[in-house]
């Protein structure tokens, strides 16, 4: 049988189907080539990071690029130690004796450290600053201000140790005041340390002839005080709320006074240890009774105590700001004493 001219089984017809064939091979070929291995593009999440109330990156330390860092929730700090100290200082004494705090450690003679400060000067006055400054939108509910040091001769205790100063701290008595000092003896700073309006040059270590223009540039457009008076030595207890009460520009002006003063190290460092407790709303004589500090500072409330700001066998200005090597065990005149029993010899 014969079939006519462009049939389907003409040599024409085979050929166009062929082209076609090759052509859809061609195209599935490229296909699989260029997408078939290519797997989708998951599109991210927006991530926006969460400022952690209670937990900051240490000052003078950058920041992580972790996002399951920064989207972890944590809450405020509940009482934190701020820590002023040296390199060679062992602060290691406050994670053995006080777990339970957080601590902020600022090292102010090394600038590598996780916690440091841009500029040493004013003593302990810049560590504190710094971290009201850079802490101050996640500060804690109760922050003790401290040195470094487990003896240091301002620590009021009978052998000048901060463990058991700091162990009969009372807490829920800092939260209704605000604002506590650390140190209740008169000894140096009570009842009257500074007379701002009259004081004149008495020694390198008093800050009275300073302190009336130091004030002034402190606390713009309030009266300088005629006498201002609290013990020292720069050791407080303060609520976040209480350093709520002033703008963070307060703090910042402060840190820029102290670090533009041409006041010294030390002397700068003395003005404000006679100003935190005005920093804090308190009155510029701030000298509780021993008696009073004592029993609700450190719930120590049956001490026979004198009105010149003394209590028995508490403390008792020693005769040099050292303490000697092997202190408590070894007495300022090289003999063993024992520390559980009184006042050391002096």
């Amino acid at each position: 049988m014969l079939f006519a001219p462009g049939g389907p089984q003409s040599p024409r017809r085979r050929n166009r189907i062929k082209a076609i064939l090759l052509t859809i091979f061609i195209v599935l070929a490229l296909y699989c080539l260029f997408f078939a291995n290519s797997k989708p593009t998951r599109r991210s999440k927006p991530h926006t990071a969460k400022f952690e109330q209670g937990r900051d990156t240490p000052h003078g330390v950058a920041a992580q690029d972790n996002t399951d860092e920064q989207a972890r929730a944590v809450t405020r700090k509940h009482k934190e130690m701020v820590v002023a100290s040296m390199e060679d200082d062992d602060t290691s004494w406050l994670s053995e004796f006080f777990p339970d705090w957080s601590k902020s450690i600022y090292v102010v003679d090394n600038e590598d450290a996780p916690l440091t400060v841009t500029h040493n000067k004013g003593r302990e006055s810049m560590v504190y600053l710094t971290y009201i400054i850079d802490n101050y939108d996640h500060l804690p509910d109760t922050m003790l201000f401290i040195h470094s040091q487990r003896y240091q001769w301002h620590n009021d205790d009978p052998y000048y140790d901060g463990v058991p100063m700091l162990r009969n701290f009372q807490v829920p008595y800092l939260e209704r005041r605000g604002y506590v000092n650390l140190r209740c003896a008169w000894m140096l700073g009570c009842p009257v340390e500074i007379r701002p309006l009259t004081d004149t040059h008495r020694e390198d270590v008093h800050a009275g002839e300073y302190y009336k223009t130091a004030f002034m540039e402190l606390f713009p457009g309030e009266p300088v005080p005629d006498e201002v008076g609290v013990s020292c030595c720069a050791q407080f207890g303060v609520t976040r709320s209480k350093v709520l009460q002033r703008p963070r520009r307060d703090y910042e002006r402060f840190r820029t006074w102290l670090l533009d003063t041409p006041l010294s190290d030390d002397m700068s460092g003395r003005v404000m240890e006679y100003s935190w407790h005005m920093i804090f709303g308190q009155k510029p004589v701030y000298c509780p009774t021993a008696q009073e500090c004592y029993c609700q500072v450190f719930g120590l409330c049956d001490l026979e105590c004198r009105s010149d700001g003394s209590c028995h066998n508490r403390y008792a200005l020693p005769p040099y700001s050292s303490l000697p090597d092997g202190w408590p065990y070894i007495g300022w005149n090289g003999q063993k004493q024992d520390p559980s029993h009184g006042l050391p010899e002096t």
